[in-house]
């Protein structure tokens, strides 16, 4: 008996929990079941051109620190993904390292030595007066911060990837790089001269166009509907020489110039960047 009275117990007990079961899915669900997580938003920048002057500046510059302002261009396809363009106009100014390191160097150059003049120290050194990239932009992450339930300021993070191009320069005189055959023998009259064992005064070969890679991330914070602060670090990724020196110690500078400076590396240039963000149509959308 006490069998059938377990079999029994248990069967209602299934039973039970079947019809439970039922009565949940046949239950009559809230109208916010299927509705959306945020009503009324604002679509801050989907369709949305974005045109923001900007300023920045080197935060790893290691002879020349690199100031400039431009303008960024981009258009938001959606929440999330965008397209655009970046361009800047700099100057540079020396940075401490330099500042520290002339002042011990010779003040007139010495082909016997190793150590660059002061002249030839500064003159090899490269700027970068043009510079910019064209990537696209992921927006995962946007929401809003609030100050005493009482002001209320959106903002979103971004991160952009692309192509970066730089336009570098270097002034070196005829009177300091004034070897015309770095590290190579050449015919004077009639004796071969050998190669020269002093890269100071060789040309720096560090000038020119470059392409590389670019990097980006920042955000955005918006102090209205069609205004926000733009706050962003950007890595122009690319073969450069700043020094314009001997880099790798054989006694020259561009070895192969056929191919290229064989002193060059490829190297990342950081800058952290601020501008505003102006935002049109100025009016922005709002979901269902």
């Amino acid at each position: 008996m006490k069998n059938v009275s377990s079999i029994l117990v248990g069967a209602a007990l299934l039973s039970g929990v079947a019809l439970s079961h039922d009565a949940r899915a046949d239950r009559r669900l809230n109208s916010l079941h299927d509705d959306v997580a945020v009503r009324k938003r604002r679509l801050l920048v989907k369709d949305r051109f974005e045109v923001a002057p900007l300023f920045e500046s080197t935060i790893n510059a290691e002879f020349q620190h690199i100031i400039g302002g431009g303008l960024k261009l981009e258009y938001h396809l959606s929440d999330m993904i965008s397209i655009g363009a970046v361009g800047v106009y700099s100057k540079n100014i020396n940075t401490k390292l330099t500042d520290r390191i002339v002042p011990t160097l010779e003040k007139s150059a010495d082909p016997t030595t190793r150590e660059p003049s002061q002249t030839e120290f500064t003159d090899h050194l490269n700027s970068m007066p043009i510079r910019g990239a064209a990537y696209v932009s992921l927006t995962p992450w946007y929401g809003k911060l609030a100050a005493f339930s009482q002001a209320y300021v959106a903002f979103d993070f971004y991160f952009q990837a692309g192509v970066s191009f730089a336009q570098l320069k270097s002034n070196c005189s005829t009177s300091v790089c004034n070897d015309k055959f770095p590290g190579m023998s050449h015919m004077s009259g009639a004796d071969t001269v050998p190669p020269d064992n002093n890269p100071n005064n060789d040309p720096p070969l560090n000038d020119g166009s470059r392409v590389g890679l670019y990097l980006g991330g920042g955000i955005h914070v918006f102090l209205s509907d069609f205004l926000a602060l733009d706050l962003t670090v950007r890595d122009y990724a690319f073969s450069d020489n700043p020094s314009g020196a001997d880099y790798n110690a054989d006694l020259f500078v561009g070895k192969n110039k056929a191919t290229g400076d064989d002193d060059n590396r490829f190297l990342h240039h950081l800058f952290l960047g601020v501008g505003i963000a102006i935002f049109l149509p100025t009016e922005v959308k709002r979901t269902p």
